[in-house]
């Protein structure tokens, strides 16, 4: 996950529960206080985290605008190196990701 979106989103919460505590102990109830602390924490990051706004809404454009690398889960890295070692150790074998020519050669 991206440092600016996980900062921007640290300040929200930040903003949001002392709110909804605020709230909550005043008895407003538990959804009304929800309500009220997500529209006033809202409100005060919009109005004064604007540099932190930004830099998260980089963030998300670059990653899902298609410039960034893929993010890999740990069984992926573990595949990948594991697929690795095998082409090192055995530099006869050949791996195919085209799946449609794999299936036309066994037919």
């Amino acid at each position: 996950m991206n440092v600016a979106f996980l900062k921007y989103s640290l300040i929200r919460l930040a903003l949001f529960a002392p709110l909804f505590v605020l709230f909550t102990f005043l008895q407003l109830g538990v959804l009304m206080s929800v309500i009220c602390a997500a529209l006033i924490a809202f409100a005060l990051s919009y109005l004064f985290f604007q540099k932190q706004r930004d830099e998260a809404a980089a963030a998300l454009h670059h990653r899902f605008s298609g410039k960034a690398k893929p993010l890999r889960s740990a069984g992926e890295v573990q595949d990948a190196n594991a697929e690795d070692a095998l082409l090192d150790a055995n530099p006869d074998i050949t791996i195919s990701n085209d799946a449609a020519k794999d299936h036309k050669s066994r037919g």
